[in-house]
Formats: structure tokens, sequence, C-alpha cells
């Protein structure tokens, strides 16, 4: 099902949004596309809408399997507001979101699907779970000249640290139960990104319900939903492998020229595996095992 405008999905679509978990993509350019959807659709999300501009092209076999809603994604504030009419259209409903190029990872993801993982998360009563985006670049950014391979992929397996986030309503006293996350490109090419846009965290998966507000930062409204973990113990958490840092930095004129590769002596190859992500500590089982 294909719809033109975000207004007209949220009036007549609503067959994609009534039973969850619903992974909304937002597509920011043609890179990775098709994979992207792929995955998430093998990583079991019954249902899958993507915000395109209407210049993407997919196979047809692939578009009957999704809804898809014109709409070009030029600004955050453009996945705010996609994201809060879902919200308000679906009460009740767990939603993940993410960009193109970027690819969901849980623990045990191999042999659990994403339903399994929020059903556990469910039972501990909580309706938001923490992401890490984990930046993935290509090894040679002379053949790759945007720097996404899902081939030839690598990460940084260390350089990642937290601060306490401050709480500008409580003399900027620390929050409970909340951390601002850095590491990966974002903190080694810092010169290149803007001071508010190097955290690494971002709420990705969420319960729907009223009133909940996305902000600009990948937080919401609902202080709760910010949490890393509940009062009484650790919490899953998961991560989203993202070539979205590297593309940018490498499409960007101001940036390109200054990198010729991404790779240090902390790159290693990116496995496509949970197993890798939890032995660099980038995610958390809490209590599901």
């Amino acid at each position: 099902m294909r719809f033109s405008s975000l207004s007209e999905f949220i009036d007549k679509g609503k067959d994609a949004l009534a039973k969850g978990p619903v992974a909304l993509i937002f597509v920011e350019d043609l890179v990775e596309v098709e994979s992207t959807i792929r995955y998430h659709q093998l990583t079991g999300f019954p249902s899958i809408v993507v915000f395109a501009p209407i210049e993407l092209e997919l196979p047809l076999s692939l578009e009957r399997d999704i809804t898809r809603v014109d709409y070009p994604v030029i600004d955050v504030t453009d996945v705010q507001t996609a994201v809060d009419a879902c919200n308000e259209a679906a009460p009740g409903v767990w939603f993940y979101y993410c960009y193109n190029a970027e690819y969901l990872f849980f623990p045990f993801c191999e042999t659990r699907n994403v339903n399994e993982l929020l059903v556990f998360h469910t039972e501990e009563r909580r309706d938001a779970m923490l992401t890490y985006v984990i930046d993935l670049y290509a090894d040679d950014l002379h053949r790759y000249h945007n720097a996404v391979s899902l081939d030839h992929a690598w990460l940084d397996k260390s350089g990642y640290y937290a601060l306490g986030r401050a709480d500008p309503e409580n003399h900027n006293y620390p929050k409970e139960r909340q951390l601002d996350f850095f590491g990966g490109l974002r903190w080694r090419y810092e010169e290149h990104v803007p001071k508010d846009k190097r955290k690494i965290d971002r709420v990705g998966l969420f319960r729907a319900k009223p009133g909940l507000h996305l902000r600009d930062d990948h937080t919401f409204t609902d202080e709760e939903y910010n949490t890393y973990a509940c009062p009484w113990h650790n919490n899953l958490t998961a991560a989203i492998a993202s070539f979205r840092t590297a593309k940018a930095l490498k499409t960007n004129a101001g940036s390109t020229f200054d990198i010729p590769t991404f790779k240090w002596h902390n790159s290693v190859p990116f496995e496509w595996t949970s197993q890798q992500l939890l032995d660099l500590g980038l995610m958390e089982p809490g209590q599901w095992f």
C-alpha cells in the first residue's frame, strides 16, 4: 500500500499500525534502502512503514510487503512529526524507528525475533528501550566513496563512554538513570559534528501512548522512556549498526577531504552478530537469558 502524504497515511493507513511491533524506516537518501527493509523483515517486524522520497524505486515484490509513504526526510523535525503522528494514531503499539543503512541488533537476535524481545521487555514493565547507534564504515574509501559497504564493514572496538545527563530544571544535577553516550565517528571527528549531534544514544524502541512526543535529540518527553534501566536491575538494551555518520562525513564537502580513511588502531571488522556487540559491551542482555 502506498500513500501520497503523511496525513493520508494517518487517515487511511491505520491497518499498518494495528499490530506491532511496527518498524518506521526514514529514507534520507537512496543508499542501501532495500537491504535495510529486508533486514528488518528478517528481524521479525510484522509491519514496516517506509517514509521515502518519490524518487525511490523498489522491486515490486518488496513494495507489496511494506507500507510506503511519500514523505521526504530532510531534517530531524520531519522524523519527529512522523513519529509523533504514528504515536497518536496507535496507542499501546510498540514502534521502532531508524534511517536507511541502519540495522537493529539485540541480544540473541540470531535465534529470537523482535516480538519476543519486546514481550519480555513489557513483562519487565518497560515501555521503551535504549539503543546505541554504533558507527559502521567501509574499510577502503577509495573503493567505496560514500563509506558504505555491507561486505567490508568495520567498527570501533573501543572509545565509548558515558556522562551524566544534566537536568536543567534541577540545578543541572544528573537525571536519574539517564546518561549521554559518546563514541565512534562522532567522537573521533567531533570537529565536523555539531555539539548537539554527538551523542550516540537513541530511544529507538518505544510503546506509543497519548501525549508522548519525540525530541530532536532522540529522547522523549516522558523521562522514564529515556532511562537505561528500571530502579531494580539492569534492563535489555539494543544497538543500531549504522553507516549514517560515515556516509555524512564522506559526502559532506566540509569533511570529506580531511578523511582518507576511517580505520585506526581500534578498528575491527564487523561480524554482523549480536555476540560481537555483547562482547564489546555495546548492548546489555539484562535478565534475558
